[in-house]
């Protein structure tokens, strides 16, 4: 029985981090992994971009730039998409 609540645990508490890797823009969805055009031409421009900093990519043979962009604020708050060589990484959400 125990065996049993472990994993129903496991599956809900994946579900509940599936949820802040994808953001809805009116009717279409952006999740994580999407290209930042395809972002763009979803979302529009963002309020505000900013590049924070660079990383290497696989086997660091190439640098690739990390950028921030903020949406918002939709209903008293903010995304905040974090973009890696121009794929969408992380989609953080904050109040105002």
């Amino acid at each position: 029985m125990q065996r049993l609540w472990v994993l129903l645990s496991i599956t809900l508490g994946a579900g509940v981090a599936q949820a802040d890797d994808t953001m809805r823009c009116g009717s279409q969805l952006i999740s994580t992994g999407d290209r930042a055009f395809e972002v763009e031409e979803k979302c529009g421009a963002p309020a505000f971009r900013d590049v924070i900093g660079y990383t290497l990519g696989p086997y660091e043979r190439r640098e690739m730039k990390i950028e921030e962009w903020v949406y918002g604020p939709n209903n008293g708050v903010n995304s905040i998409l974090t973009f890696e060589g121009s794929r969408l990484r992380h989609i953080e959400r904050k109040r105002q």
